[in-house]
């Protein structure tokens, strides 16, 4: 494994420009450092993920690091797992996505899945789904699944794409889901198993046809089933 110093003196001008007050100037940093990667600018490029307030730049931020080598910087992005700054494991987890070396999957822990901000969850989910080892996906669906009903739309419909995501282990955890004593945790059960047979259905609407299988009982689940 490729060991580098923190920063060197020729990184100072990155540091410098990824630091800039406008975005713009940011992002052409993010660019060049992506379209002519150093491996020693891969720490200042972790560094600014955890900290970049603009979506785009950090977008740009991921790409960079894509550019670079894995063996640099998958280690270095695990490290980052660790950090007490949410937007660093968020960021970390969604470029260790984009990189798909699954040599990262030890490092998707239980605490990332289940982590408090739903960001970082969020990220982790996506990460698992890319990175789990073939055979392994009946777990992490089992795993996933005990988050049903958690959060707002917007995290309950990461939560649906990523169950979907790992195929055949999922519909076993859905029906089991589906039986639940939580009002929330069987209602997202459902709705995500209409997505799995029907994709385009939307999960507005998917979410609302489940709220009223829920809500007529038992018998009408089967027969929606």
């Amino acid at each position: 494994m490729m060991t580098l110093p923190r920063q060197s003196a020729g990184d100072t001008g990155l540091v410098e420009a990824l630091d800039h007050p406008r975005s713009s100037v940011r992002l052409r940093a993010a660019m060049s450092a992506g379209t002519r990667p150093d491996p020693r600018q891969v720490e200042q490029l972790v560094e600014r993920c955890a900290i970049e307030p603009d979506f785009f730049v950090r977008d740009m931020l991921t790409w960079a690091l894509t550019r670079h080598p894995a063996s640099v910087t998958v280690p270095r992005l695990v490290e980052e797992l660790g950090s007490e700054r949410a937007q660093a494991r968020s960021q970390a987890l969604h470029t260790l996505s984009k990189i798909g070396d699954r040599g990262a999957w030890p490092a998707i822990t239980r605490a990332l899945l289940f982590d408090a901000d739903s960001e970082v969850a969020r990220s982790a989910w996506r990460a698992a789904v890319v990175l789990v080892p073939e055979g392994e996906q009946a777990e992490l669906a089992a795993a996933l699944s005990t988050q049903l009903g958690r959060g707002d739309r917007e995290t309950q419909l990461s939560l649906s794409r990523a169950l979907i995501a790992l195929g055949d282990a999922v519909p076993p955890v859905l029906a089991a889901a589906a039986t639940s004593s939580e009002t929330m945790v069987r209602t997202h059960a459902i709705a995500t198993e209409r997505l799995w047979h029907d994709p385009d259905v939307g999960f507005e609407l998917a979410i609302e046809e489940a709220k009223r299988v829920v809500a007529l009982g038992p018998d009408e689940e089967k027969g929606a089933g």
